[in-house]
């Protein structure tokens, strides 16, 4: 039977709540009605790529695609190709776009791996190119060594189908791109620095060229930039942070080991992400006025595409603030030799001021047939011991949301300053009590309380709250729900180190008869994310209690991470065992752990993976948290917790390049029709949620951003 040991529900940040689609507009466009839809409308769509007219020749030859068209429509400029990545199918993954330029044109979509037979499984792909016969681009289905990128270039020959690695064994490669003659490639590559090293926006990658065919003769060509792209055989641009801005710059190559590099794009704005036109004209991103998340932003604040000259001779053209002027857009990419500018943005236009915006759960492919997986449409997904109920906070941290056999509703909301995160069922599913953080959000400064939302199915909207003073958060109850294991600042000084506590009453807390408050960890650290198992003796928990001396209090004024997983035993907090961490130096995050329904695994939030694609590409300019990665499962020992020391083995659960994050595990399966929370997999709900302003801009909203103070575990 599928899926014999339930569902892990998850959310994702920096994911637009509002589809992303590809669109082009002529160059220069003159309003809004030049912008041309480039794909079917289905799914999410981005990172474009044109197929040229031989490439798309070769590829209508494969079976799965000779019944659509023939030479004599792509001569006559009946029929275009592009290459972009889609999530139609529950992953982020290559697909061809086929258009018919009919009256009315259409276009048809096919999965790059059905029509080539290339990979299967999960895994993510990216940055699809044509070179000659080939199609060069990113995949992340191998693993790599531990906190270091799975991304590898790879070619397909779309003659024969034969599939081939590019990249070096050990090595991570980003953002292939491909000479205009087609026999050499340059990629941004972790090689020379010795790999990834915890930076979540400038990657500090080098750019390394070589050949598509045998002898590669890879060679480093350009230090510190990335998003290499090429404006002829002897020219390539690339991004680069210098300072405090982003900038385009320009390479000629033709001196071979010296090249001679330029900047193009002035300093004082962000210009990033360029797509060459020829070796002197080049599309570019750029974010002229910087912006906060508290900004309602004014045209210059937002991303828009434009084209430079790099001899300063021809004026700067604007394409997308003459199409969506208060809208952000991504990615450029050159269609019909620079006639034309893709690029992908989301669908705002589809929006009023006061719209909400319908959100739904997504099936996500899994890698393990006994575990189903699934994208809930809020923050901090929670199951009901029982399974019958889901529960998640909206993206704005101001109403908790449940889906049952009442239907989808909210049992509680709060209009005034103080957010709501980290809901959590009572473990004893007869007592109907869901447990919430209730405050200002992660600021450890100030007072935050528990509080318990007792007779959820009734529908009553009662808090009450559980805590006096302190910081106290992500609350967990043992198996009988009487007693509750939390993370606080009480006891911490000045520095407000976190330690679990356990509440000795789990509904009336602090309140109640005596209100028994019992320390169960203490050190000069931060310990957090705590949740009990479901047996009642361990208590799993995030923890900075091995972060090495020396090590930096901030890194990006977020925090640095050094957050390791750990078992104590419920009874007895003498017994702790550090499980896993994700660098061998105890760098980066394994965060939010959660048991599986029968104790045997743990799903977490890490960076095992590091990253996959370049962040700087994505929706997260301004970052409000610390991207953790993906989600990743372990098996543990249930019966001895000193087995569990250590632990090397893992599995990679999701591959994204958004960051997923708290997990969370339920014994029923997605397709289990006494869960009713399956019906988020097919209705969705709409949260009143401020996505667009009047005058039509997008908010930070739209962008998947939590607009929240920075995150402090």
């Amino acid at each position: 039977m599928g899926e014999k040991r339930g569902s892990i529900a998850f959310s994702a940040t920096y994911r637009p709540s509002v589809p992303l689609d590809i669109f082009s507009s002529p160059l220069p466009p003159t309003s809004k009605l030049d912008e041309l839809h480039m794909t079917d409308g289905v799914s999410y769509n981005y990172d474009g790529q044109e197929i040229s007219s031989a490439a798309l020749k070769i590829i209508l030859k494969r079976e799965k695609l000779a019944s659509e068209g023939k030479e004599a429509d792509v001569n006559s400029g009946r029929l275009s190709g592009m290459v972009m990545v889609s999530e139609r199918g529950g992953l982020e993954t290559l697909h061809i776009a086929l258009r018919f330029n009919d009256n009315p044109p259409r276009v048809k979509v096919f999965g790059f791996a059905d029509v080539f037979g290339t990979f299967k499984g999960v895994r993510m792909e990216d940055t699809g190119c044509i070179a000659g016969d080939y199609l060069v681009y990113v995949t992340t289905k191998d693993p790599a060594k531990r906190r270091q990128p799975w991304t590898a270039v790879y070619k397909t020959n779309l003659k024969t189908g034969n599939t081939e690695r590019l990249t070096p064994k050990g090595e991570a490669d980003l953002s292939p791109s491909v000479q205009p003659s087609g026999k050499k490639i340059a990629v941004a590559s972790f090689q020379k620095k010795g790999g990834w090293d915890g930076e979540i926006e400038d990657l500090k990658t080098d750019i390394f060229m070589m050949n598509v065919e045998k002898p590669f003769e890879r060679k480093l060509l350009i230090k510190n930039g990335g998003w290499p792209t090429w404006g002829s055989d002897t020219v390539i641009f690339f991004h680069r942070k210098v300072g405090e801005f982003w900038g385009v710059f320009r390479a000629d190559i033709s001196n071979g080991s010296n090249p001679t590099t330029t900047r193009v794009t002035p300093d004082g704005i962000h210009a990033i992400t360029p797509a060459a036109i020829n070796a002197t004209t080049v599309a570019v991103a750029t974010i002229r006025q910087n912006s906060g998340l508290s900004d309602v932003r004014v045209e210059a604040q937002y991303r828009h595409i434009e084209i430079f000259d790099s001899t300063g001779q021809q004026p700067t053209i604007q394409i997308t603030q003459k199409t969506r002027p208060k809208a952000d857009h991504f990615n450029p990419f050159v269609i019909d030799g620079g006639k034309r500018i893709g690029y992908h943005r989301c669908k705002s236009d589809l929006l009023r001021c006061g719209d909400d915006i319908e959100r739904q759960s997504s099936k996500v492919e899994s890698p393990h047939p006994e575990v189903g997986l699934f994208r809930v449409p809020g923050i901090f997904p929670t199951f009901s011991q029982d399974g019958t109920k889901l529960a998640f906070v909206d993206n704005e941290f101001k109403a908790v949301w449940v889906a049952d056999s009442q239907g989808l509703r909210i049992v509680y909301e709060t209009k005034g300053p103080d957010n709501i995160f980290s809901p959590v069922w009572n473990q004893n599913a007869q007592k109907d009590i869901l447990y919430v953080n209730s405050g200002p959000s992660f600021n450890a400064a100030k007072v935050l309380h528990i509080c318990a939302i007792p007779n959820v199915s009734s529908g009553a909207q009662r808090r009450v709250q559980l805590t006096k003073a302190f910081n106290n958060a992500f609350p967990s109850t043992n198996p009988d729900g009487t007693k509750l294991v939390f993370r606080s600042t009480r006891d911490g000084g000045d520095k407000r180190y976190k330690n679990l506590y356990i509440m000795e009453d789990a509904q009336s807390g602090e309140y109640g008869e005596g209100g028994k408050i019992t320390r169960l960890t203490n050190g000069p650290w931060t310990d957090t994310h705590c949740q009990w198992s479901p047996r009642g003796d361990w208590i799993a928990f995030s923890s900075t209690r091995d972060k090495p001396k020396g090590a930096p209090e901030l890194d990006n004024n977020l925090d640095p991470g050094y957050f390791a997983l750990f078992l104590v035993k419920a009874n007895d907090p003498s017994v702790v065992v550090r499980v896993m961490a994700s660098g061998s130096d105890v760098a980066g995050h394994v965060n939010h752990p959660f048991f599986s329904p029968d104790g045997k695994s743990i799903v977490v939030t890490s960076d095992l993976a590091a990253v996959s694609v370049d962040p700087i590409s994505l929706p997260l300019f301004v970052h409000s948290v610390r991207p953790y990665g993906d989600i990743f499962a372990f098996d543990i020992d249930p019966d001895d917790i000193k087995k569990n020391k250590n632990v090397k083995k893992f599995n990679r659960i999701t591959h994204s390049r958004y960051e997923n994050s708290t997990a969370t595990w339920t014994l029923f399966s997605t397709q289990d029709p006494n869960a009713a929370w399956n019906m988020l997999l097919k209705k969705a709900f709409r949260p009143a949620c401020p996505y667009a302003h009047g005058d039509g801009g997008e908010s930070w909203q739209m962008t998947g951003h939590l607009c929240i103070p920075k995150r402090c575990c």
